[in-house]
């Protein structure tokens, strides 16, 4: 579980114009080249190159999906409805007919639903997808992810998976817990300690995979580094989804599930309720950390809390 993945560094590559081939498609709506150009932007930005570069390591080559039928690589970003894109592949890939009938266990159980990892190619392998393939992950707002993790991992954690509970949250709460008396189970407060600590390497080791559920957008994708095709935001996932399809050239194969209405949209007054009672001191602390993650993708700096 403790061992760093040994760093690969690949050269820049070419931006992608998101036309493979002249004229095949209609340029990209100006929003999808302005947040791709937002990211080129803060990339170049020395001031903020520790938060927004990191090697293209095995932990990132873990992350990334990959459909050869169709050219496709989908970085995860855990609490950010990545399930439902793992199915869209799922179904691309051949190994279950529609998104129906992909049975949940099956879903992010990697030995059964025939999604390969990039990092199980070779060097060579992984440079030429990483060159020619259409390549895609979705954010959402850094702040109100943390909160969706913190509740699907240590409050309701409906795949059951009891390892968050049980040996994840006491290793938090003995390292963070400000009241030794309070013997509640993990409040969100210890988790935004342990997120905002500038030390949080050691934990994060002894966490191994599990913590891909709140490091940074840039720990998990390296956007800085890898020239993506196109990034969808949460917020805006009706209009992103079929867009994606699109430009990936399988929306006469698939289509994305059906959202519920209101999912996506940000709440503030959800966000504030979490962070209530937090001091400033660890909400800044925390803002740090993942203050590359809002620059690069363009939301808001959330003052209201900061201030």
């Amino acid at each position: 579980m403790g061992k760093l993945p040994e760093e690969k560094h690949f050269p820049e590559e070419p931006k992608p114009t998101g036309n493979t081939v002249p004229g095949s498609r209609p340029a990209q709506p100006l929003v999808y080249m302005q947040r791709l150009e937002l990211i080129r932007n803060v990339c170049r930005d020395e001031a903020l190159r520790n938060l927004s570069h990191t090697a293209v390591s095995k932990f990132v080559l873990d992350r990334i999906f990959v459909c050869d039928k169709h050219k496709i690589l989908f970085c995860q970003t855990p609490k950010v409805g990545n399930t439902q894109w793992k199915k869209v592949l799922i179904v691309l890939n051949g190994v279950f007919p529609s998104i129906e009938e992909i049975p949940e266990n099956v879903v992010h159980d990697h030995e059964k639903n025939g999604l390969p990892r990039l990092s199980s190619f070779s060097d060579v392998e992984i440079q030429k997808r990483l060159k020619t393939y259409f390549k895609f992950f979705i954010v959402r707002d850094p702040f109100e992810r943390l909160i969706s993790a913190f509740k699907d991992k240590f409050v309701h954690n409906p795949r059951f998976e009891p390892w968050y509970r049980h040996e994840i949250a006491p290793g938090i709460i003995r390292k963070y817990r400000r009241n030794r008396t309070e013997t509640r189970g993990i409040q969100f407060e210890d988790f935004v300690r342990y997120l905002g600590d500038p030390n949080h390497r050691w934990l994060d080791l002894q966490f191994g995979d599990h913590i891909i559920h709140w490091v940074t957008y840039v720990e998990l994708c390296a956007p800085c580094e890898i020239a993506y095709s196109v990034v969808g935001h949460h917020e805006t996932l009706e209009d992103d989804a079929p867009y994606i399809l699109k430009e990936a050239g399988i929306d006469h194969l698939v289509s994305y599930p059906t959202i519920p209405p209101g999912i996506t949209v940000y709440n503030r007054t959800k966000v504030e309720h979490y962070f209530l009672g937090i001091s400033k001191r660890d909400i800044r602390r925390l803002y740090a950390r993942f203050e590359g993650d809002f620059k690069l993708f363009g939301y808001q700096k959330p003052d209201f809390l900061l201030n």
